[in-house]
C-alpha cells in the first residue's frame, strides 16, 4: 500500500514550486493561473535518523526509506464544483489522494498576480473549502437519491442509511467538513468525500520559515489550530532554490546563512503524522528498510507489506525497539539483555519497531 498527499490551493499560490522543493524535480512554474494542467507526481522520502542508525548496527549495504507520494494538482477556482476552470479534473484528482496539503499564499510579491486581489489566507482557505464542501454535498445527494429508491422496498438497512445521509447532507450544507461528522463511519466509507481527508495548511511565506510570523501567516496558524489541522510555514521559492543544489552544497550554504533544517522536512513529517502512519524497520546485511503502515496494523499484515509469502506463512515476529537496539549496539546484545520480544500475529506494530519475521515458505 502506498500513501499519497495532494497539493491543492488557488492558482498562483506556489503549489508547483513547493512540489519542486519537496521532490527535487523541475515541473513547470509560471506566474499565471493553470500552469499545471496535468498532475505532477513525485515520491518523497520520509526523513528518519533511526534508519541510518539501525543500518549501521546491522551492517546493511543499502538503505531504503519510507516514502510518501506527492501529487501537484491544478489550481482550484471559485465554481470548481460546477466545473469552472479545471474543476472536474481537479476534484477527481483530489479524491484519489489520502491527505491534502493545502498551500495558502502568505507572500506579498507584486510580480505574481493574486487571483482574488490581495493576500488574505483565511478568505482563500474558505473559498477552496467551500468548493470542496459543495462537491461532497453533490456526492451525498446522489447517494441519498439512490438509497431513497431502495428504501421504498421497506428494507430496514436502507431506511437507516437514508436517515444518516439526510443528517450528513445537513451537516455539509451548514459548512462543516465530513471529517468532523459524528455519525456512523460506515456511511462515509463508500463515499470517498474530499472533506473527510486530513489536511495540512502550508503557509507559503516570503522568507525562510524560521523568521517571525507575519500577520497573514499568524491568521492561518490560528485557523489551523481552531480546526485541529496540521500547519507548516514554508518559503517554497527559497526551498526550491536549495533543492537545485547538491546535498553537501545545500548543507554548507544553510550553515553559512544560519538556516536550520529544510522546512520541507517538517512538512513531510507532518504529512506522515496526519496520515496516522507508523514506521517499522527490517534490516539485514543486504538492506535496511523503513516501512509505513497505519496505526493499529497487526504484525501479520505488516509482514505482507514486506512480502506476500511472509503473511501467508507467518509463524511469529521477533521485535525490538529501534532505540533499544541502538543502545544495545547489536542484535545479539539486545537479545542477551532481554530486549527482543516474541509476538504473535495479532500484535499491533508500534512506531520504531525493528521486526524479524519468521515464516514458513
Amino acid at each position: 500500500m502506498s500513501f499519497s498527499c495532494g497539493i491543492v490551493g488557488l492558482p498562483n499560490v506556489g503549489k508547483t514550486t513547493l512540489f519542486n522543493a519537496l521532490c527535487r524535480l523541475q515541473a513547470a512554474v509560471g506566474e499565471y493561473p493553470f500552469t499545471t494542467i496535468e498532475r505532477n507526481v513525485g515520491v518523497v522520502p520520509v526523513p528518519d535518523d533511526r534508519l541510518q542508525a539501525v543500518a549501521r548496527i546491522v551492517g546493511s549495504a543499502r538503505l531504503t526509506p519510507a516514502t510518501v507520494k506527492v501529487v501537484d494538482i491544478a489550481g482550484l477556482v471559485e465554481g470548481a464544483s460546477r466545473g469552472e476552470g479545471l474543476g472536474n479534473r481537479f476534484l477527481a484528482h483530489v479524491r484519489e489522494v489520502d491527505a491534502i496539503l493545502h498551500v495558502v499564499r502568505c507572500f506579498t510579491r507584486p510580480d505574481v498576480p493574486h487571483t482574488t486581489g490581495d493576500v488574505d489566507p483565511v478568505r482563500d482557505v474558505e473559498l477552496v473549502e467551500t468548493e470542496l464542501l459543495l462537491a461532497d454535498l453533490e456526492v451525498v445527494e446522489r447517494r441519498r437519491d439512490k438509497v431513497a429508491t431502495l428504501a421504498k422496498a421497506h428494507r430496514t438497512a436502507h431506511r437507516e442509511e437514508l436517515a444518516a445521509l439526510e443528517e450528513l447532507r445537513a451537516w455539509l450544507a451548514a459548512g462543516r467538513a465530513a471529517r468532523d461528522w459524528p455519525g456512523p463511519c460506515q456511511v462515509l466509507q463508500p463515499l470517498n468525500l474530499i472533506t473527510r481527508k486530513p489536511v495540512v495548511y502550508v503557509a507559503n511565506v516570503d522568507e525562510w520559515a524560521g523568521q517571525s510570523a507575519g500577520r497573514p501567516e499568524q491568521a492561518l496558524r490560528e485557523l489551523a489550530r481552531a480546526r485541529g489541522a496540521g500547519y507548516v510555514p514554508v518559503s517554497a521559492r527559497i526551498e526550491a532554490e536549495f533543492a537545485e543544489l547538491e546535498h553537501d552544497e545545500e548543507e554548507a550554504l544553510r550553515a553559512e546563512m544560519g538556516l536550520g533544517r529544510s522546512q520541507t522536512v517538517a512538512l513531510v513529517r507532518e504529512a506522515y503524522r496526519i496520515l496516522n502512519l507508523v514506521t517499522f524497520f527490517t534490516a539485514n546485511r543486504n538492506e535496511a528498510t523503513a516501512w509505513s503502515v497505519p496505526v493499529g496494523t497487526p504484525v501479520v499484515r505488516a509482514a505482507g507489506k514486506v512480502h506476500s509469502d511472509m503473511e501467508r506463512g507467518f509463524i511469529r515476529a521477533e521485535v525490538v525497539r529501534a532505540e533499544d537496539l541502538i543502545r544495545a549496539g547489536s542484535l545479539q546484545a539486545a537479545r542477551q539483555q532481554g530486549l527482543v520480544r516474541i509476538e504473535g500475529r495479532e500484535y499491533q506494530v508500534q512506531d520504531g519497531d525493528v521486526i524479524y519475521f519468521r515464516f514458513a515458505a
